[in-house]
């Protein structure tokens, strides 16, 4: 019995050495996430930041009720087919907002796998306590 638990022991250690428990992650380990902030963090960031885009998620009619100024529409929907036609630089700031979050958080995931690195979710605009134009 003790011969084995140095064969597997040593297994171990040769796995570890040569077999991936050296700390690199695959690519998929370290894929892109976007990030959930708040209606204030979203706000506080449109007033520091510059070069930054607005994403409205919802749908035309509901764009046209109201929206957040600046604010470009692309319905989630229809960001797979639209985004890399209509936001360009992929390392951009992107604040994405809908009516409730979920098609925010959608449309947020949608373009974190398209390639985007800087995408910031911050829910709907029911939860928006200021100006809408």
């Amino acid at each position: 019995m003790k011969k084995y638990k140095g064969l597997i022991i040593m297994l171990i250690i040769s796995l570890c050495l040569f077999g991936g428990c050296n700390g690199e992650r695959t690519k998929e380990e370290t894929k892109i996430s976007y990030e959930q902030i708040t209606a204030q963090q979203a706000k506080d960031l449109m007033e520091k930041e510059t070069g930054y885009i607005i994403v409205d998620a919802r749908t035309q009619e509901e764009f046209e009720a109201g929206h957040i100024e600046g604010a470009v529409l692309i319905p989630e929907y229809e960001i797979s087919q639209r985004a890399e036609k209509e936001l360009l630089d992929k390392d951009q700031l992107i604040l994405v907002y809908c009516r409730s979050g979920r098609r925010s958080r959608i449309a947020s995931q949608a373009l974190v796998d398209l390639g985007y690195t800087n995408v910031k979710e911050f829910g709907g605009i029911i939860d928006w306590p200021y100006e809408i134009v």
